[in-house]
């Protein structure tokens, strides 16, 4: 059945970019929260009238305070499309979309938000994956709990709350919604791969131990964990044992998956040898980074104004990204051209 589309407006970021409405076609709770830092829980949107001209770092996604100049002067097309959950559904997932510059036929990237939900950050990741040569589509996993799809953009507190309300098995629904769309798009070819970011980065790896749908490629996890067992507390007579990554579920995954992580972010950092160790010993393509000096969302962060404990991180966070926007847009042309 033919999609049908209809332009419901300019979008205010962008003169080249328009809102689209897709019609239907007829054919747990995270313990993501449990490690983030207080700080880290807390920001305040950037207004128009704040926002700088500079567009941060050619070449590079631009940081969370020159995210919104930078879509605005992007000259890639994005928009706005409603699709289905699933192959029927009549509940609809959000997402935004943006079109690579060229002529040939591209695969999917599907770009996976932080828990503060579908933000202008996350669309301008988005406009840099399209820069790099891939249709880039990034689903409002908050779409069902916020009470239907909307353009709209939460708070972060709002979106924080919400996404609790998001288990794994929606997420891989979304992924798998959002992939589906953009690889049947008569521009598109049938290979996709995620990268997402923090509760995202935990999605990649949910999505790697799922396997997808046909096509999936591959996966880049920044400061993202994979599944982990709790642990068991101490009684009188035994002492208490730590959790541990949970192989059962590694041993699951068939396709490349890379974790990229700041050393600040001791709780994920502690856990990549284990998690190499394993991936290693069950013969995985697998490969991680932990940069020195760099934050818990280094790629956000960059060297934007900052206050308290991570102040300092700027410069770590900037040369962080130089290396691990380049690894990762390598790893997609590597695993996307097979």
């Amino acid at each position: 059945m033919k999609r049908q589309l209809i332009v419901v407006g300019a979008l205010a970021l962008s003169a080249c970019s328009v809102q689209r409405w897709q019609s239907v076609s007829a054919s747990g709770a995270d313990d993501h929260l449990v490690h983030m830092a207080p700080a880290d829980l807390h920001f305040s949107l950037p207004t128009a009238s704040a926002l700088p001209e500079k567009q941060g770092i050619p070449g590079l996604p631009a940081s969370d305070v020159t995210a919104a100049a930078r879509l605005a002067a992007s000259p890639r097309h994005g928009e706005w499309v409603k699709i289905a959950w699933t192959p029927g559904s009549a509940d609809s997932l959000m997402a935004w979309v943006v079109y690579p510059v060229r002529r040939d036929n591209a695969p999917v990237v599907v770009v996976v938000h932080e828990i503060y939900g579908l933000s202008t950050w996350i669309r301008g990741v988005a406009d840099q994956v399209a820069a790099e040569g891939f249709i880039a589509v990034a689903p409002d996993f908050n779409s069902r709990v916020r009470g239907g799809p909307s353009i709209v953009e939460l708070t972060r507190d709002s979106a924080v709350k919400l996404i609790s309300g998001v288990d794994a098995a929606e997420k891989n629904r979304a992924i798998a919604a959002a992939a589906n769309f953009a690889m049947t798009l008569p521009s598109a070819l049938p290979r996709y791969a995620v990268i997402g970011y923090c509760w995202g980065g935990s999605a990649v790896w949910g999505h790697a131990v799922n396997g997808g749908v046909a096509g999936y490629s591959g996966g880049v996890a920044f400061y993202g964990s994979p599944y982990t067992s709790r642990g068991q507390p101490a009684t009188a007579t035994t002492p208490a044992v730590a959790g541990s990554v949970m192989v059962d579920s590694l041993a699951k995954i068939r396709a490349p998956v890379m974790l990229l992580n700041g050393s600040r972010d001791a709780r994920i950092g502690a856990m990549m040898p284990a998690i190499d160790s394993v991936m290693k010993a069950l013969k995985k393509d697998y490969s991680g980074s932990d940069y020195d000096g760099a934050i818990h969302g280094f790629l956000r962060a960059q060297d934007d104004p900052a206050t308290g404990r991570n102040a300092d991180a700027g410069t770590a966070n900037v040369a962080a990204t130089r290396d691990a926007w380049p690894k990762t847009v390598a790893f997609l042309k590597r695993h996307l051209a097979r």
